[in-house]
């Protein structure tokens, strides 16, 4: 069943003036285009436990894969339950120290990037230089209601540190094999950052790839910059969601601002919606064209994402300088960060005993056990994220 958005549709399209109809009529066919690819439902894997072929050659063919209700109930709970705990601990603006209760907030004391804030429905990104200058054009920028806060929450960088029921779905056991099956079995972890898409209030990000490093690499090809999967916490729709351009990620760096020149505006017809429902997982080619609207709507969106890599991607490679600093990741960073999936698996074991947890061939050896102190161990680990 995919949730009716006629209203937002509508509401979206309004913000847009001489451009509405042009615009509602993109979001509708949008939709109906990716309703139609052949790149969607549940997690399989073969008699031989191998990722299904069909699974497989979609995700190749488009470059992401929506795989249906990929969390369970219990775990979207949980998820849900402690997303609005995080929340709670947010500060009360841009910098702030301590939250609404008077205690530290998340990000205080941390020297990583975390808590990321921009005004409402703005487009922060877009045709500026930062992250490298790969959001090559602003887009349209709808105007906030009056009431609307000065700033609201934009992205939170190395959330799982702030978050059990993030870190334990780090570790889903069905997610990590499908990583297993695409990138090795000695694969890297990258990044980790929740979106905020609220109502009336969710910046727009302006089309972009997030590949940075191996454009002309020698053996380049449409998995060398890694992927993210895109855990959906309420859903995602033509209005608040991504929007991807199928099969970009084959064709190396991408020209955009000559594509939406040849377009004539910033709705590129060959893109569609990331559609989800909640609990749906989005596994997403990092070399995609891919970007998102302001969200106008009246449905939140909120995207817990993580990242990996091919081993052979990132290890002795010098990194882009984007989520943490530029360096050289030798086998003891790259080891040194991938602890955090270590502890993310003990503390998903413990959560869930019953469920058979996923084994991580670079670690194999090691024992983790998730406690107060190992909690704390992963104050700033983000500043060892792999970035390319």
């Amino acid at each position: 069943m995919v949730t009716d958005i006629s209203a937002s549709i509508d509401v979206c399209a309004a913000h847009y003036g001489k451009d509405a109809e042009a615009m509602r009529a993109y979001l509708v066919a949008g939709q109906e285009r990716a309703l139609a690819l052949l790149n969607r439902g549940p997690i399989r894997f073969d008699d031989e436990g191998v990722l299904a072929a069909d699974i497989r050659a979609a995700y190749s063919a488009y470059g992401f894969y929506v795989f249906k209700g990929a969390v369970s109930a219990e775990e979207l709970a949980d998820l849900e339950a402690g997303i609005d705990d995080l929340r709670s601990r947010f500060p009360l603006q841009p910098g702030g120290e301590t939250d609404a209760q008077g205690n530290p907030a998340v990000g205080a004391g941390n020297r990583a990037p975390t808590l990321q804030w921009v005004r409402p429905l703005s487009d922060p990104l877009g045709g500026t230089e930062l992250w490298n200058g790969r959001h090559q054009v602003k887009l349209f920028e709808p105007q906030a209601a009056q009431d609307a806060p000065e700033f609201a929450p934009f992205v939170l960088m190395g959330h799982v540190q702030f978050s059990d029921e993030c870190l334990r779905a780090y570790a889903h056991p069905q997610l990590l094999r499908v990583a297993a099956a695409i990138n090795g079995e000695d694969f890297a972890p990258f990044h980790d950052v929740i979106f905020f898409k609220d109502p009336g209030l969710g910046a727009a990000v302006s089309w972009h790839q997030d590949g940075d490093t191996h454009w002309d690499h020698p053996a380049f090809d449409e998995d060398i910059h890694g992927f993210n999967f895109m855990l959906q916490l309420y859903g995602s729709t033509a209005v608040n969601g991504v929007w991807v351009v199928p099969g970009t990620h084959k064709l190396g760096k991408m020209d955009i601002k000559a594509m939406i020149a040849e377009a004539g505006s910033e709705r590129l017809p060959d893109a569609v919606p990331l559609v989800c429902e909640a609990g749906d997982v989005v596994i997403c080619n990092r070399q995609l064209v891919h970007g998102s609207f302001a969200n106008t709507g009246f449905e939140p969106r909120l995207t817990i994402n993580y990242g990996f890599h091919r081993r052979a991607s990132v290890l002795n490679i010098k990194g882009a300088g984007m989520h943490s600093e530029a360096a050289v990741y030798d086998d003891a960073h790259i080891r040194e960060r991938s602890r955090a999936l270590g502890l993310a698996i003990a503390a998903r074991r413990a959560r869930f005993p019953e469920e058979a947890a996923f084994e991580y061939k670079p670690l194999a050896g090691e024992t983790f056990v998730y406690d107060a102190a190992a909690r704390a161990s992963l104050h700033d680990y983000n500043l060892r994220d792999l970035s390319i």
